[in-house]
């Protein structure tokens, strides 16, 4: 499955009346230029999950960086990773799922 048909349906999963009139999915560009991704995690079950700041920078044009605080995902990465980020947090999801 893609990651846009993916998100898409964890999206409408996690769409209950309230929980998508809140933050839910924002994608919004950075500009060095890159990505910022924050997703509201708050129905799931990684919601109380703490991860500090890491960053992974392998070069100027090269870079991601994820934590999850405050019953958010968020993860920022180089101009050429949103899908990466996407798929960051869909792997996430599914290991913690399957656990």
């Amino acid at each position: 499955m893609e990651i846009l048909d993916w998100i898409q349906n964890w999206f409408i999963d996690n769409c209950d009346g309230d929980w998508e009139h809140g933050e839910g999915i924002q994608i919004t560009t950075l500009d060095n230029p890159g990505w910022d991704v924050e997703i509201d995690i708050s129905k799931t079950s990684i919601a109380n999950m703490e991860i500090e700041w890491i960053l992974n920078e392998i070069g100027k044009h090269d870079w991601y960086g994820v934590k999850i605080e405050n019953q958010k995902f968020n993860a920022a990465g180089d101009a050429g990773k949103l899908i990466f980020l996407l798929e960051l947090f869909k792997n996430m999801i599914e290991k913690i799922e399957n656990e």
